[in-house]
């Protein structure tokens, strides 16, 4: 049952209705119609019978969410087009009251998102348009949260799920899950998850071949598992802690090898040169004590949290860089990057809300946040068809950036209710954060040896601002204008940097018009919401490469202007039709340097102008005893403007383009008692819908045989079968 409209049905407790959603997205319990801004929310039931277990699952269910992605568990999201391909993420993730991710634009947050399993997970929430008033840094995009399901008291429940799937091109999948809910007494109870997922790979490698890397080379594991603690002494106290962990495996990117003007496919066929076997392993970590307490007039709210994040990689520059090695220095080689990402970040929130009916619905709030990043790179010249190093030869390049960065915040936020229609949400926050950074460079491809330190500063103050008319308690129109930020920071700089690299460089902002229509019909039976925008970014942080090494700077502004809308649909009994889509038509308004490649006018890249997703799901009953279901999903992404290349835009004075694709899915299932058995099939089309694009070169060299760039694929059709048991 795919769901990315507003509203949800519970299908146990009204199968002929869509009821309204409960979310916590605004920090507070509300209906989602009483949100005035545009939301989407994914059901826990909705991700396990669409077999979502990730970002690459579900954004066919989420109205303007898009994924640049080349490795599972290095992606980018974009919400509303807000993408320049810079290193500081632009949409927010939370675990619960967990902020996960990188704040700061030295510890690659962009291209880390947190893409956490969804197995027994309630909900997936997404909120789009600016989140500074509450969540503050690089929420300007928007926010996704996921809301993991709390132990409970009152019953035990064990349920167990195992799974395979058949990929086209590749091997076989296997998925299992386990999760168990126990009461300990009447005030405690434990739950915990786990779950273990291996994908095959689908690319072959004509740089090993013959060897054992030379088939499959992109194939992932991704286990992990959730517990969590409920203590709730009185009514009016409880305590919950969670512990998270979880591993992505992955060998060779899922990118191919690709003509660099009509990105068909090399050879024919899903390969890429690698000569040096890869890997990227990323793994997630968080720790959370949350404690709710009920003073009367308000609710007190104390979130502390440890995480952690940590990239692990082995990335082959071999066409890039061996040639160059063995000019310098006389041996044949290969060679290969290596990398460790590394995030510790420890965060408390401590917030009041009112809890009495009133005029007013109040909010307030501190926050603080400290985080220390860590890149170390290193590049090694092997001997050719092994992983020995060589000897004899000078330090090629390591380096090490070592960055803090602190933020002190406090918010609030308030819903006047002017009558019974009319409402009026106010929101503001000001927060102040400190950044410093040394890298320690070294290595004849590192220019030799330097030890840079910076340090920066700022205060940010975001705020947004919504009037709601609510016609009765089922439909509602409002306005919003609402500003977010992402924090600037330190450039530790190259050697011999040009005259003008900039020791620092500042946040950027947007500013955010909206209008949205929210409607549930009074026989439950159709739910609509459409929201039309328009964003405002100002003095963009981009990356450039300055003496091979990457410094943020800032930019020209770019305008998103769009729509988008959900809708479900229930024409007769368990029948659902679901529909959502959006219009965005991001660009530059000015000219980047050329070092990125933008010029005014160009859309901003991986921001497709249309995009539209059509989902049927339909249950009935066998023989009037065994519930069954069925269910179809339809996704189409119009052409969208490649990452910026100013190669490309050199050579062809345009952007490289990436063409429309479709993507359908289907599931089905039968309940016989206890079990649950499920047929599925991902992208029965095989289409190739290309998520990422590479330059041709990297430091004047290419990085592919033959002028290639590579460009991500997702997974072809894969045909599967789950078997659920439940006690």
């Amino acid at each position: 049952m795919a769901v990315s409209t507003a509203f949800a049905a519970e299908n146990d407790a009204a199968p002929d209705a869509v009821q309204q959603v409960v979310v916590t997205a605004q920090k507070r319990t509300q209906t989602t119609i009483d949100v005035p801004q545009s939301i989407s929310v994914i059901s826990g039931d909705t991700l396990e019978k669409e077999q979502a277990n990730s970002f690459a699952d579900y954004v066919k269910l989420i109205p303007s969410l898009q994924l640049v992605q080349s490795t599972p568990g290095a992606g980018r999201l974009v919400l509303r087009g807000l993408d320049t391909g810079g290193v500081s993420s632009t949409v927010a993730v939370y675990m619960d009251e967990t902020a996960f991710g990188s704040s700061s634009g030295l510890v690659n947050g962009a291209v880390l998102a947190g893409d956490f399993d969804t197995f027994d997970m309630a909900r997936v929430e997404v909120l789009r348009g600016p989140q500074g008033a509450l969540y503050g840094a690089s929420s300007l995009g928007g926010l996704v949260k996921f809301v993991t399901n709390t132990p409970d008291t009152e019953r035990f429940q064990l349920r167990a799920r195992v799974g395979a799937a058949a990929v086209d091109g590749g091997g076989t999948a296997y998925r299992s899950n386990l999760v168990v809910n126990t009461p300990i007494s009447d005030t405690l109870a434990f739950r915990v998850s786990g779950s273990y997922d291996k994908q095959p790979g689908f690319i072959d490698s004509i740089g090993t071949a013959g060897s054992d890397h030379a088939n499959d080379i992109n194939g992932s594991r991704n286990y992990g598992g959730r517990a969590s603690l409920m203590y709730t002494p009185s009514k009016d106290l409880s305590v919950r802690l969670t512990a998270v962990a979880q591993n992505i495996k992955a060998a060779a990117p899922s990118t191919v090898e690709a003509d660099p003007s009509t990105l068909a496919m090399l050879y024919g066929r899903p390969t890429q040169s690698q000569f040096i076997p890869q890997y990227r392993n990323v793994n997630y970590r968080v720790y959370n004590a949350t404690v709710n307490w009920n003073l009367g007039p308000a609710n007190l709210t104390s979130s502390t949290s440890y995480s952690t994040q940590k990239q692990d990689f082995r990335e082959d520059d071999t066409v890039n860089l061996s040639a160059l090695v063995q000019g310098a220095f006389g041996p044949a080689n290969e060679l290969y990057l290596g990398q460790q990402t590394n995030l510790k970040k420890v965060t408390q929130e401590l917030r009041l809300n009112s809890t009495q009916p009133g005029m007013f619905d109040w909010l307030a709030g501190v926050y603080y946040t400290d985080e220390k990043g860590e890149i170390l790179q290193g590049y090694t010249a092997v001997a050719p068809g092994t992983l020995t190093p060589l000897t004899g030869l000078p330090l090629l390049a390591q380096l090490s950036l070592n960055s803090k960065y602190r933020e002190y915040a406090a918010f609030a936020n308030t819903t006047v209710h002017f009558t019974d229609h009319v409402d009026l949400d106010i929101g503001g926050r000001y927060s102040h954060n400190q950044q410093d950074a040394r890298q320690i460079a070294d290595g004849a491809l590192a220019g030799g040896a330097s030890d840079d330190r910076a340090e920066s500063s700022e205060h940010v103050a975001t705020w947004s601002v919504a009037p709601k008319y609510k016609f009765d308690d089922r439909t509602a129109v409002y306005v919003r204008a609402a500003k977010g930020f992402r924090p600037g920071g330190p450039n530790v700089l190259p050697p011999n940097p040009p005259a003008g690299t900039p020791t620092t460089y500042g946040s950027d902002s947007v500013l955010s018009y909206e209008v949205g229509f929210k409607s549930l019909s009074q026989d439950g039976k159709l739910s609509f919401d459409v929201t039309a925008f328009h964003v405002d970014w100002k003095n963009i942080q981009l990356l450039a490469v300055v003496n091979g090494f990457g410094v943020n700077t800032n930019g020209v502004g770019a305008k998103a202007n769009g729509v988008e809308f959900s809708a479900t649909l229930r024409p007769v009994r368990n029948l659902r039709l679901t529909a959502n889509g959006a219009y965005n038509n991001a660009k530059l308004d000015g000219s980047t340097s050329p070092l990125v490649g933008g010029i005014s006018g160009d859309r901003l890249p991986f921001s497709p102008k249309y995009s539209m997703g059509l989902l049927a799901d339909y249950r009935w009953t066998v023989n009037d005893t065994t519930p069954a279901y069925a269910g179809m999903s339809w996704r189409h992404v119009a052409e969208q403007s490649a990452s910026f290349d100013n190669d490309f835009r050199t050579a062809n004075g345009r952007q490289r383009e990436v063409p429309s694709y479709n993507v359908v899915d289907a599931h089905a299932g039968v309940e016989l008692g206890s079990w649950t058995l499920e047929v599925y099939g991902k992208n029965l089309g095989n289409s190739r819908a290309i998520t990422s694009t590479s330059a041709v070169k990297a430091n004047g060299f290419n990085m592919y045989p033959n002028g290639a760039i590579s460009t991500g694929l997702i997974t072809p059709r894969t045909i599967g079968l789950t078997l659920t048991k439940e006690y």
